[in-house]
């Protein structure tokens, strides 16, 4: 047996409370810290803003992660992401685009790229979970 087929899988179990109307709070069984999720985007993000955060947050994390290892830590990072969406119903993502901003005074643009290269493609897990024919592309402004 290979190593993979005798490890238990990892469980991801969300909790998700209606708050009336659209809007739902979200935690991690046990957790109590929540997300708010609104339909209507007033009360917070709607359900597909919450998947393309956590696509950003993923891919930000790895990135950090990597350059962290090469010991050019980021000293700053905004990740703006936009989703466009099929004029139909289901209204699905049909392009993602995101939008590195990242500041950090020893971090060379050939390791930032690299390094949110290897985290779209390779290591993100939520990147993995959305549909492979969604086009998911990026850009990076880099400071010092």
């Amino acid at each position: 047996m290979s190593e993979e087929t005798t490890k238990p899988k990892r469980v991801n179990h969300v909790v998700v409370r209606w708050d009336g109307d659209q809007r739902f709070d979200a935690s991690r069984l046990g957790s109590n810290h929540t997300i708010r999720i609104d339909g209507n985007a007033e009360t917070g993000p709607g359900p597909v803003d919450t998947l393309l955060s956590a696509l950003a947050s993923c891919a930000a994390i790895d990135a950090v992660e990597i350059l962290a290892k090469r010991r050019t830590p980021v000293s700053g990072l905004t990740v703006e992401v936009s989703g466009e969406r099929a004029n139909a119903t289901p209204a699905k993502l049909t392009r993602i685009t995101i939008a590195f901003r990242m500041r950090g005074a020893s971090i060379e643009r050939v390791h930032a790229e690299r390094a949110i290269e290897l985290s779209v493609t390779k290591y993100c897990s939520v990147r993995d979970s959305i549909d492979p024919s969604i086009p998911v592309s990026w850009t990076l402004e880099l400071a010092d």
